[in-house]
């Protein structure tokens, strides 16, 4: 038994009614059998379809190729890696000695996997419609704060079109610190704007999904004000 499962439901927003599809869910292929790694095959297509079903009905005006790439922009590692960190999930994973001494529990990778792993063991425990409402729960926030006029384009060239529409210099990207031996590094860069005194930071498995994150986190500030 893995401790400390009582919290994790409650982040997730659902309790198992059987607990060892959670169990199996937070167990990498490196501390042995079985794991992880078939459910989270299962989870990929589970939150596919969840995410495309969310943004169809949000977002009735955007064509399809558009609805694809922000769909892909939701689901890819960096997305999953930042709700599984909102989780604490790498305080449950049960992992072998060596990831476990590699900072494993960090990994993106492994983190985004197991979120993955997650959704298909809901979706075995209560079936896709519960899957889909602990999908919607987690990733409402994140659909809310997207700009429909700006859905098609990457955060880093709408924070670049949004500071030209106001005349002001770009934005510069700094890489702050890498976490992470070098075979499995995350990274963290701060985006700064510098006439508007605007400093953010985001982190990735790449130098580039970090600056990606970072332009998003200064988009979402700069919409405030």
């Amino acid at each position: 038994m893995i401790a400390n499962l009582d919290r994790l439901q409650r982040g997730i927003g659902h309790r198992f009614s059987d607990i060892s599809l959670l169990e199996r869910a937070l167990t990498h292929r490196s501390f042995g059998q079985p794991n992880n790694e078939r459910l989270e095959f299962l989870g990929d297509s589970i939150l596919n379809c969840a995410v495309a079903i969310a943004l169809f009905e949000r977002f009735g005006e955007l064509r399809e190729g558009e609805l694809s790439r922000l769909r892909a922009s939701l689901v890819c590692q960096d997305g999953l890696h930042r709700i599984a960190v909102e989780l604490d999930l790498g305080e449950y994973l049960r992992l072998g000695e060596g990831e476990l001494k590699s900072g494993g529990f960090r990994r993106p990778s492994i983190l985004a996997d197991a979120l993955e792993a997650v959704f298909a063991a809901v979706f075995l425990d209560q079936g896709f419609a519960t899957a889909k409402e602990v999908i919607d729960r987690l990733y409402g926030p994140v659909i809310a704060r997207i700009d429909p006029q700006l859905a098609s384009k990457d955060p880093k060239t709408a924070l670049q079109e949004l500071l030209q529409g106001r005349k002001l210099p770009l934005p510069t990207y700094v890489t702050v610190k890498v976490h992470g031996e070098a075979h499995a590094q995350d990274f963290e860069v701060a985006c700064e704007v510098s006439a508007l005194n605007l400093r953010t930071t985001g982190r990735g498995a790449s130098r580039r999904a970090a600056e990606q994150q970072s332009a998003e986190n200064a988009l979402a500030q700069l919409r405030k004000s």
